[in-house]
């Protein structure tokens, strides 16, 4: 996540988006899961957007210990811990990527969220074909590239994996935001909030990934993820 194709990377990026979007709220409970190899609850679903903010404004590369790239894995803690244990009939998961999943059975996470009902919005970024290099500061202070057994690591999009996940779901989605802007206010409003004007439970997960080195000590993570976990309520004082 701090490939600089999308300014100042798409960290910070998308962490923007998600604060934008929380602006708009008004009624809506929000949380904030943090994950890589393991998931922490930054900030369970609660209506305090103010403690949301200030917990998402610390989220960083260094926000999980273990390393990871369970993507599979975070999906299962959304449906497992996140949302209510209640048979209600809509449910929308946004999922917000820039990376690979290795080896957590995401495909099978995603027919698990079909199974119960849940349907997969997924926004891709940056580019899937030739990749980023990873920045990094070098022993002085200046700026380099992480490097793995004497070569650079580049993190690419894994849009095919991505678009058979959200195809497993009831109506699920794929949208490839590349370089461009993340406006996850109006991928928000269009496919969740506005969706009928039906009585509808939906729920985001933001997951964003940063590679720092392949196959090394679960000291360094291979991956990191960031997740918003957003639940929406219709008629329980939504605007």
């Amino acid at each position: 996540m701090l490939a600089e194709d999308l300014a100042p990377n798409r960290l910070e990026q998308a962490k923007l988006a998600i604060m934008e979007t929380v602006d708009r709220l008004r009624g809506d409970r929000v949380g904030l899961v943090v994950f890589a190899g393991t998931a922490v609850v930054k900030c369970p679903l609660s209506l305090d957007y103010g403690f949301f903010r200030t917990a998402l404004e610390g989220i960083s590369t260094d926000s999980v210990s273990r390393g990871g790239t369970m993507l599979g894995d975070a999906l299962r803690t959304v449906l497992r811990d996140i949302f209510d244990h209640q048979d209600k009939q809509y449910k929308d998961v946004i999922l917000i990527t820039d990376g690979e999943d290795h080896e957590s059975a995401p495909l099978e996470a995603a027919q698990t969220a079909a199974e119960q009902g849940v349907r997969l919005i997924i926004i891709g970024l940056g580019d899937e074909k030739e990749g980023q290099r990873i920045p990094v500061l070098d022993e002085q202070g200046r700026k380099a590239f992480l490097k793995y057994q004497g070569q650079e690591v580049w993190t690419k999009l894994d849009a095919d994996t991505l678009r058979a996940m959200a195809k497993a779901t009831p109506g699920g989605r794929y949208l490839p935001v590349a370089t461009g802007t993340i406006n996850l206010g109006e991928v928000y409003q269009d496919l969740i909030a506005s969706a009928d004007k039906r009585e509808l439970e939906a729920k985001t997960i933001e997951q964003y990934e940063e590679k720092f080195q392949l196959f090394v000590a679960a000291a360094l993570a291979l991956l990191i993820l960031e997740g918003l976990v957003a639940e929406r309520r219709q008629g329980e004082g939504a605007s």
